[in-house]
């Protein structure tokens, strides 16, 4: 059986031959209207079978439109779950976009796409889309690499500083030293505590914003309170880490955080 991308496919260019049936059929049957007005019995007489002849093509490519779907729903579940990543990934390729798959998630900077079979939709950057067309979709993550995503860097930023400061402690902040290196995976846990914001923000968004603070900043604090982060050198178990991939297809995992107060 054929990817969903033939299926759509053929399925609209089914669509598309009933709807131009539909037309033949009004048009036939306006003309049958017009001889009336105008008292063209000649015309009134042919216009019964010219109106049958339009109404049997139209009966046609309806049934055809509406059997053109050749999935069940058993078998749109089941491609959803093993083929249509891999045939997501294959068209969006032919447009120049790479997608990359981590964890069951597929990545396309800064986008992350979830596949929810049971749902016949996707689920992308948080926002439920029930239009599943592979080249529809990667048309969508095309211009979404041009497109700001509203992610405030700054306000995110803050909200980090927020949660290690309470964690660490001031006298700790405003140590030589600084604070110390703090887990991620702790800070994770603070600010998705409240019921319900965990399902809405997991653990790859929060990989995607950490990747795009570390990458474009501000690595500042509006006091000037300098933040850094550590990756896992191999030492770490991968539900300690947050990962997400650049536009190069390269991995990048975070373990930690560190604030350093005014260390210019």
């Amino acid at each position: 059986m054929a990817g969903f991308e033939q299926a759509f496919d053929d399925v609209e260019q089914a669509a598309e031959a009933a709807r131009k049936a539909a037309v033949r059929l009004a048009s036939t049957a306006n003309a049958l209207k017009k001889a009336a007005q105008a008292g063209n019995v000649a015309a009134i007489r042919r216009g019964p079978e010219r109106l049958g002849e339009a109404m049997e093509e139209a009966r046609q490519e309806v049934e055809r439109a509406a059997a053109s779907w050749p999935f069940s729903e058993t078998e749109e579940a089941g491609y959803l779950k093993d083929g249509y990543a891999a045939e997501l990934q294959a068209v969006s390729a032919e447009k120049g976009l790479s997608l990359y798959e981590r964890d069951g998630q597929l990545i396309s900077p800064p986008s992350i796409l979830r596949i929810l079979p049971d749902r016949r939709s996707v689920m992308l950057d948080r926002k439920s889309r029930s239009t599943i067309r592979p080249s529809w979709l990667a048309e969508l993550l095309l211009r979404n690499k041009c497109k700001s995503s509203g992610f405030t860097p700054a306000q995110f930023l803050e909200a980090l500083y927020a949660v290690y400061a309470d964690i660490i402690g001031p006298s700790s902040l405003m140590s030589k030293q600084g604070g110390g290196v703090v887990p991620l995976a702790r800070i994770y846990r603070l600010m998705t505590a409240l019921p319900g914001i965990g399902r809405n923000y997991d653990r790859m968004d929060f990989g995607r914003d950490l990747y795009i603070l570390d990458s474009k900043g501000p690595h500042r604090t509006r006091k000037g309170a300098e933040v850094s982060f550590s990756s896992s050198g191999g030492k770490y178990r991968p539900r300690d880490l947050f990962y997400f991939v650049d536009p190069n297809g390269v991995s990048m995992d975070y373990y930690g955080i560190r604030f350093r107060e005014n260390s210019e």
